[in-house]
């Protein structure tokens, strides 16, 4: 089984940082419809991320962000089957409201809510609310998430905890209804210390798919190292009926990179100096190959090409890296998803159809 994803555009423009296509505004009827489509054709979640400050730039790169938890609210109740992964940014929610929105949430989608849990990087997104921990957060900030999803699951299974923590301190604190289900929390942990709070806490690791990346996967595979968490690959689609109407349109969004939006993500990131932290990610993309994770593509490695080829990519993918699954972003998110179902998804020979 592998489960199919889709990163839901709830912030302005999606994930690209580029002029190429027109700058759109997030709805919740824009994001109903993403998500209704997904259902229909074969993805299994939809995720939601949160920003509470843009990049602005040319293009007012995620100026306007709905905020996750509401807007799976509303999703869930107007579907059936898709499961859900509202993000939680640790440093802006404390853990109790957490646990019980996921509480909530798991009544209202009956069991198809999860957690995408973030530790926070970009210094001025917290610091304008008076939320930013310092700047030596960037070498703490999984101690935070350690105690944060450890306060989650005790709350979630025994409706109460103490706790005492550097970060958290609870006496005695309460929160009913506890989920009838188990809440499989995700997390995109990249660095060292990242890798080892998801081996610890989480279900799911989101890994930015990169050639680099993969080859790690594909010797963890070899070598029959086991992980207690699966692995979800996240990439930009873009297909096309031919290799060259591909080509063409993935050139044209790199040539109209929004590069003042591209440079203020770059300043948010600058007090991360950790090795493999977010600012030496984001400045190997800025100038990266699409298949490494350009800028204009929110740094997220790119699969692109035919119908057929990008089917035949997906399989090799699998074949390789074993993952437990794929999250999804395009340029056009409904004519993407539509193709994925009709054009793509038959094609991939390892699904659950």
């Amino acid at each position: 089984m592998v489960d199919f994803g889709v990163f839901l555009p709830n912030g302005s423009n999606g994930y690209l940082m580029s002029s190429a296509y027109k700058p759109y505004a997030p709805t919740f009827s824009d994001n109903l419809q993403i998500t209704q489509l997904a259902e229909q054709n074969g993805f299994d979640y939809v995720l939601p991320m949160i920003k509470f400050r843009g990049f602005g730039g040319d293009t007012g790169c995620w100026d306007e962000c709905l905020e996750p938890f509401n807007l799976v609210a509303g999703l869930a109740a107007k579907t059936e089957k898709i499961k859900f992964f509202p993000t939680v940014s640790m440093p802006a929610v404390h853990p109790t409201y957490a646990a019980r929105m996921i509480s909530t949430l798991d009544q209202i989608s009956d069991g198809r809510t999860g957690l995408n849990a973030v530790t926070g990087w970009n210094k001025p997104e917290y610091s304008q609310m008076g939320l930013w921990p310092g700047d030596e957060y960037y070498n703490d900030r999984y101690t935070l998430a350690a105690e944060y999803v450890t306060i989650l699951r005790e709350l979630w299974q025994n409706g109460e905890t103490t706790f005492d923590g550097k970060y958290f301190n609870l006496t005695d604190c309460k929160c009913y209804p506890v989920p009838k289900s188990h809440i499989n929390i995700v997390s995109a942990g990249q660095s060292k210390q990242g890798l080892n709070f998801v081996e610890n806490f989480a279900d799911y690791r989101f890994i930015i798919a990169n050639p680099n990346a993969l080859k790690r996967l594909q010797e963890e595979v070899n070598s029959n190292k086991e992980r207690k968490f699966g692995n979800y690959l996240l990439f930009h689609l873009l297909a096309c009926d031919t290799d060259e109407e591909a080509t063409k349109t993935v050139n044209e969004i790199v040539e109209k990179s929004d590069l003042p939006a591209i440079e203020t993500m770059l300043f948010g990131g600058s007090g991360d100096k950790n090795k493999e932290g977010t600012l030496e990610a984001l400045r190997t993309a800025k100038n990266a190959p699409v298949e490494e994770g350009n800028m204009a593509f929110g740094a997220h490695p790119c699969i692109y090409g035919s119908f057929k080829n990008v089917a035949n990519k997906i399989n090799d993918i699998i074949e390789r890296t074993k993952p437990a699954g794929f999250m999804f972003a395009w340029a056009d998110f409904k004519q993407g998803i539509k193709d994925f179902g009709e054009k793509i998804l038959p094609n991939i020979e390892i699904t659950k159809r």
